[in-house]
C-alpha cells in the first residue's frame, strides 16, 4: 500500500479486512480509503482486487471478486491446493469472465518454468530453507524443537500440493513453482529449518526439453512477518503497477 500511494495511476479505494479490524485497517490506509469486511459491503468501484489475506481470505472472497468481473491477484497460491477451491475460484472467473493472475511472490524464474512447460518438463523441485524462526507457527514445531536446532534440519519432503497444504502460511512458494510447471503433484519439496542463514533462502531446479534450470534466492523476512519475504510484497506491488504501464517486463 505505501508503495502504490506514490503513483498517480493507481488509487487504493478500499481495504477487505477480517472483522473486528477495521481500526488497524484505517490506520495503515487512512481516512480516504473505505473499509469493509465483506465483498458486498463496498460502495466503490473496483477496478482491480489484490489478496494477500492468506488461503482463508482467497477463498472466503476470491470468488465474489471474480464472479462480479474483478480480477485478482494474489500471493495466495498454495489455497489452489485444496482442490473444491481451485473448482469454486475457476467457476467464479468464467462466470465474471475475470483472471486469477498469481504474483510470483518470493521466488523468481516463474516465467521460464511456465514457458519451458509448453514443452516437455522432466523434474522440478523446490527446497525451502528459513532461520527456525520462520516456521514458528506452522507444522514444523511438531516435529523439531526450533529454539534447540544446532544445525540444518529437513522437517517436509513430498509433494508441492501436501507442502501447501500443510503449511499454509510457509508454502505458497512451492504452489507457485507448481502451478508454473509440472503442477501441485509432480513438483517435489523439501523444507529446511536452519539455524545457519539469516534469511529466507528459495531454491527452484527443473530439467525439460528446454534444457536445465536452478535459480535461487536469499530474501530478507518481511520486519513484520519473518514467515514472508519482503520480496513478496513487493512481487504484488508490482503486479499492479504492471497493470498501468504502457511497456512492462
Amino acid at each position: 500500500a505505501r508503495t502504490l500511494e506514490t503513483h498517480d495511476h493507481v488509487q487504493v479505494v478500499c481495504a477487505l479486512c477480517r472483522p473486528g479490524r477495521e481500526d488497524a485497517a484505517a490506520d495503515i490506509f487512512g481516512p480516504e480509503t473505505e473499509i469493509v469486511s465483506a465483498v458486498s459491503d463496498i460502495s466503490r468501484r473496483v477496478g482491480l482486487a489484490v489478496d494477500c489475506a492468506g488461503h482463508a481470505g482467497l477463498r472466503t472472497h476470491g470468488p465474489a471478486f471474480l464472479s462480479s468481473g474483478v480480477d485478482v491477484i494474489s500471493v495466495s497460491s498454495g489455497a489452489l491446493a485444496d482442490a473444491s477451491t481451485a473448482l469454486d475460484l475457476e467457476a467464479a472467473a468464467r462466470r465474471g469472465k475475470a483472471r486469477l493472475q498469481i504474483a510470483s511472490g518470493s521466488i523468481g524464474a516463474i516465467d521460464t518454468l511456465a514457458a519451458a512447460s509448453l514443452g516437455a518438463l522432466y523434474e522440478v523441485t523446490y527446497t525451502g530453507r528459513k532461520p527456525p524462526g520462520g516456521w514458528k507457527g506452522s507444522a514444523a514445531e511438531g516435529t523439531l524443537d526450533l529454539d534447540a536446532l544446532t544445525e540444518a534440519t529437513t522437517h517436509f519432503e513430498g509433494s508441492a500440493r501436501d507442502a501447501a497444504l500443510k503449511y499454509p502460511k510457509n508454502a505458497n512458494v512451492a504452489a507457485t513453482v507448481a502451478l508454473a510447471g509440472l503442477g501441485l503433484d509432480a513438483t517435489r519439496v523439501r523444507l529446511i529449518a536452519d539455524p545457519g542463514v539469516n534469511r529466507n533462502c528459495h531454491e527452484v531446479h527443473a530439467s525439460g526439453a528446454f534444457g536445465t534450470l536452478s535459480f535461487r534466492v536469499e530474501a530478507n523476512p518481511f520486519p513484520e512477518n519473518p514467515r514472508s519475504s519482503a520480496l513478496a510484497a513487493m512481487s504484488a506491488a508490482r503486479a499492479v503497477l504492471n497493470r498501468v504501464q504502457p511497456i512492462f517486463t
